[in-house]
Parts: structure tokens; sequence; C-alpha cells
């Protein structure tokens, strides 16, 4: 059975989101942040080197990163499903979503965060500039979105479930106003009739409020 090592408010809700999607069976070990520093606690962090969540184990394999994590669970527990293979008219759109938000618009909201949190970095060109690039990495969303009901194409797949982290819990850390993104919010309020999406956030985050809108 698959261990998943889940910190509360963290992009590890992808990896319990899409053990529900495959139905797969797992066992979820919770793990809260250290109240001050908002880190993950010493127990988790000793799982691995990277000292950061999701972890998760099988058997002898450990491994970290969400997104080598959903791909190896597609892999090995899977047979394949909500990925799609090279032949697939859609396969570039879903490799090129799928690492879309930990490739770019995830890092440009950590910029953001941390330049807001410097008092001399307020109005400097370089904050400037990170805002602008979330703003034009919304905008592709955006326009993505308006192309296609999910992020590869007709189908719902992990490209979908490696970006409503960043679309929604992330904006914890990094506030953004998705009110000027009609076909974003349109996707966000399907995502939110998903049976496995409304179970893996209770299992992990109960009582969290989802932002989804």
């Amino acid at each position: 059975m698959l261990t998943i090592h889940h910190l509360g408010i963290s992009q590890s809700e992808r990896v319990v989101w899409l053990c529900e999607e495959l139905a797969i069976d797992y066992e979820l070990k919770h793990y809260t942040r250290d109240p001050v520093t908002r880190l993950a606690p010493p127990e988790l962090r000793a799982l691995h080197p990277a000292g950061t969540a999701p972890v998760m184990t099988d058997g002898d394999v450990q491994i970290a990163e969400s997104g080598a994590i959903v791909q190896y669970i597609i892999a090995r527990h899977g047979g394949g499903r909500l990925a799609l293979p090279p032949e697939h008219p859609d396969f570039g759109n879903y490799l090129y979503w799928f690492h879309f938000p930990n490739g770019n618009l995830q890092p440009h909201l950590g910029r953001n965060m941390v330049l807001g949190r410097i008092e001399a970095a307020k109005g400097h060109p370089a904050t400037l500039s990170a805002q602008e690039r979330v703003t034009r990495a919304l905008a592709m969303v955006e326009a993505r979105l308006g192309e296609a009901p999910y992020f590869a194409g007709s189908a719902f797949t992990a490209a979908d479930i490696m970006n409503v982290f960043t679309l929604t819990t992330m904006r914890y850390f990094q506030p953004w106003d998705l009110s000027g993104y009609p076909n974003l919010l349109a996707y966000l309020a399907r995502i939110a009739l998903r049976p496995a999406y409304i179970a893996a956030m209770a299992k992990g985050d109960p009582g969290m409020k989802l932002l989804l809108t």
C-alpha cells in the first residue's frame, strides 16, 4: 500500500486527490505546519533530504516532489489513467500544462510572496516585473480554458490535478484576485463538483475553506 505523507495546506493535496480519482488504496499520514514558522514539522522534514511535502513511500521506494509522485503513481498503480500517451493528439498540451504550475505560475507567485514581505521591494522594478509575470501566466490560463474545458483538452487529466493547487490553495500564501478571469472561475466551479476532489480535500484539509472563487 502507498503511504502519502501530507502536509496540511500544501501542494501535497495533489497526491491525495490523485489517489481518490484513481480509487486506489493508500494510507494518509497528516502533518500540521509549525504555528510560528508555517513550515513542515521536524518529523516530516526528517523523512526526506528535501525536507518538504509531499513524500510518498511504496515499499522500498521513497520519493518527494508532487509532480514526480503523480507520475509514479499513474505509471505504477494507475494503469496510465489520467495521463495521455504520446500518440494522443493532445499529448503536447498535456505535457506542457502538467509542468506549467511548478515551472511557471507557482514560482512567480512565490517570488511575489517573498518580495511582498520586504518593505524596500515595494514599487521596485523587480517587484513590478514579478507581478507582471503572474498576470501574464494567468492570462495564458484564461486563454487555454477558453479553448478547452480542461488543461490538456476535452478530458480531465493529471494536468488539472497539478494546476488546481496553484490556482486555489496557493492563494493562502499569495492572495490573487481571480475576478477578471471568467474562464478560470468556470473551470474551478467544474472542479468543485468532482466527487474525488471533494473527498480528497475533506481528508487532507478538513475544515479548510476552498479558494475556488
